[in-house]
């Protein structure tokens, strides 16, 4: 049976409706946006002072690490760099077992289906058992992950990543030794992983080459060579800090992007390739990914909380590379504050306001909503986020009477959205034309939080902090 779910206002196809709704077919998709008498066979679904909106896509993030959540911010904590910053990283990725991989990753989703996120791209490096030894089955603790996502109700592309070694001379790290698979096993895990998955409508499986430091040069063309002959998206961190650049350099006499371009890793086998942060480029590496067809995903909140630095939203906008987001290491899960960043950001290091305004003629938060929605969706090698007919019907609603978006009207729903909207004004979210959270609640809600709290308070007491 059709559902028609009928708002005060709609914002479809890049641009706003009044008086129609969002028809869904009975298999999860899209079928148009329609008025009411042109749909009376459809079950209405009357969702008063709302607006309804894509869903947003999340293609970075790595979920074990909101267990660490605001424990790292001083430095005697957190170190004073990225570098060290990782320390409390590996305590965390140290202590998960399986169930609570599970515990934490649900709880995250959990936050992530509040914020109005439909879909997640997991970049998941956790394969082995706290001692190292990979499992029976190496693919354990990803299918924690994704067991947590389909039981959240949230849509999961797992960005199975391959991480080899430290770094360019540098001896194996102990708090990696969960991360690291030796010889082919990377190649033979993601394919069984890509197997056991097939057939769960809310999963689908990508390549993650972690980055040039953790995967060296032959190893990364074998992986984009696999992925591009199963059209499955690659993804993979770029020049995050200047010391990755400065080692590649030292490696191979190039920076990571000219040598990924040089060496086709960038090239046809990486139609779908996604590069995370990719803060500290030139501007002719900027060219190589334009000309490349890659997609950078941009995760403002971390890349502010461990001092990367200011990604280059304004040059990358000029040369038409699309830009997704992503919540990276959860110190905030807030899609649209990341999508305001990436302009707030560049106001402060330009001094002046607009900056991504009227780019190739897009307006700005146009610019920025496509970025969260749909450049994610297609990151993730996902038909979605326009809520185009034949699209997934991923979606989310927000309260038009709550008093941070009081006021907006049809022709101001994208920038209240981008530039007002957050969490509190979310009340509904869909996934395959599904509501999973309806007026603010989900059916699993205090058990999801009950469990999180007990490993979190593990975490604590073994941490010791």
């Amino acid at each position: 049976m059709n559902q028609l779910f009928l708002p005060d206002l709609i914002f479809a196809e890049g641009r706003a409706h009044e008086g129609a709704g969002l028809l869904v077919d009975s298999a999860g998709a899209v079928a148009g946006v329609v008025r009411p008498e042109d749909a009376k066979d459809a079950t209405v679904v009357r969702m008063a002072t709302k607006a309804l909106l894509p869903g947003l896509a999340n293609a970075h993030s790595h979920t074990f690490q909101r267990l660490f959540r605001a424990r790292a911010e001083g430095r005697a904590r957190g170190g004073d760099t990225f570098w060290t910053w990782r320390e409390q990283m590996y305590r965390a990725a140290g202590f998960v077992s399986p169930e609570d991989i599970y515990d934490v990753a649900r709880a995250t989703f959990l936050e992530m289906l509040s914020a109005g996120i439909t879909v997640v791209g997991e970049f998941h490096y956790l394969h082995n058992d706290r001692s190292g030894r990979p499992y029976g089955d190496a693919n354990t603790l990803a299918k924690a992950v994704i067991r947590a996502a389909e039981s959240a109700g949230i849509r999961i592309c797992l960005l199975r990543s391959a991480y080899l070694r430290a770094g360019y001379q540098k001896e194996p790290h102990a708090g990696q030794r969960r991360f690291y698979e030796m010889g082919d096993a990377y190649l033979r895990n993601l394919e069984a992983l890509i197997e056991d998955m097939a057939g769960r409508p809310l999963v689908t499986v990508g390549a993650a080459p972690h980055s040039v430091r953790a995967v060296p040069l032959a190893v990364m063309k074998d992986i984009a060579a696999y992925g591009g002959e199963r059209d499955l998206p690659l993804h993979m961190h770029i020049s995050e800090q200047p010391a990755e650049n400065d080692a590649c350099v030292a490696e191979y006499g190039e920076t990571p992007a000219t040598l990924l371009t040089n060496h086709g890793v960038l090239g046809t086998a990486g139609r779908l390739g996604t590069l995370v942060h990719a803060i500290h480029l030139s501007a002719h590496e900027f060219g190589l990914l334009s000309a490349n067809e890659n997609t950078i995903c941009s995760c403002p909140t971390t890349e502010r909380n461990l001092g990367d630095g200011v990604f280059l939203a304004d040059v990358v906008a000029r040369l038409g590379i699309p830009v997704a987001f992503g919540t990276d290491s959860q110190a905030q899960i807030d899609l649209l504050e990341d999508a305001r960043e990436n302009e707030y950001h560049l106001r402060l290091v330009r001094q002046e306001r607009g900056i991504l305004d009227r780019v190739h003629g897009q307006e700005i938060a146009h610019r920025l909503l496509t970025s969260a929605t749909a450049a994610g969706y297609r990151a993730l090698g996902l038909p979605g986020g326009n809520l185009a007919p034949g699209e997934l019907a991923d979606f989310f609603t927000m309260d038009l009477n709550d008093v941070a978006v009081l006021g907006t009207v049809a022709a101001s729903l994208a920038s209240h959205a981008v530039f007002a909207g957050g969490r509190a004004a979310i009340r509904d979210v869909a996934v395959a034309g599904k509501l999973v959270i309806a007026d603010g609640q989900h059916a699993l809600d205090e058990e999801i939080r009950e469990r999180y709290r007990a490993v979190q308070k593990r975490f604590v007491e073994e941490d010791g902090r």
